[in-house]
Formats: structure tokens, C-alpha cells, sequence
């Protein structure tokens, strides 16, 4: 399968966090806030919950995470998305997601209590 340059030049800038890579990545999730008729931080939270559901990939969280802050999300609300997830997504994706969520965060897991 050949693939364009244009499509490997946009996954490697998006890859790499070029800026002009990520400005339609960002565009996007404007153009889909607004569609979506939720406010920043519903929506944050939404894409968060949908990473959760879907196992999705640990650098996901990062990005989602920081657009939630960002929308004015605080720790304390996403630890409440992952207590309100548990009972439907269950404890496996709970824990694996409360390990990236934490990364993302800037908690640092390998410190003692």
C-alpha cells in the first residue's frame, strides 16, 4: 500500500506536536464543540469517558486531559468521571485509565504516600 506524503508528512507533524499539524486537529474539536451544542467542559469530559470505554491509546489521555483543563475541568471532576464510569466499564479500565490520567495530570506514581 502506498501512502501519500501528504498523509505521512501530517501523521509525522502530529506525531512530532508540530504546531501547524495540530492546528487542524484543533479546529476540528472547535468545529465539533460547537456542533455538539455542550459546553467546553461537558464535552471534555464526554471525550474522556469515551477514551475510558474505548481502552484507548495512553498518549489520548494527554491530549484530552490538557483540552479539559484547559475547558476549566478539575482533577476532582475527572477522579468523579471515573467513580461514575466504574460501575459500567468496570474496574480493569478504571485502573489503566486512572494510571494515564494520573501521567497526564503530572502525578508523579512512583512516589510514597
Amino acid at each position: 500500500m502506498t501512502v501519500s506524503s501528504n498523509v505521512s508528512d501530517t501523521l509525522l507533524g502530529v506525531a512530532q506536536h508540530d504546531a501547524g499539524a495540530l492546528e487542524g486537529l484543533f479546529q476540528a474539536r472547535l468545529d465539533n464543540l460547537d456542533a455538539s451544542g455542550l459546553d467546553p467542559k461537558s464535552y471534555s469530559l464526554a471525550n474522556i469517558a469515551a477514551l475510558i470505554a474505548s481502552e484507548a491509546a495512553p498518549a489520548s489521555y494527554a491530549f484530552q486531559v490538557g483540552m479539559a483543563l484547559d475547558a476549566g475541568v478539575t482533577p476532582e471532576e475527572i477522579l468523579g468521571l471515573l467513580v461514575a464510569l466504574n460501575p459500567t466499564v468496570g474496574n480493569v479500565r478504571i485502573v489503566s485509565a486512572a494510571a494515564e490520567i494520573a501521567f497526564a495530570l503530572g502525578i508523579d506514581l512512583g512516589a510514597e504516600s
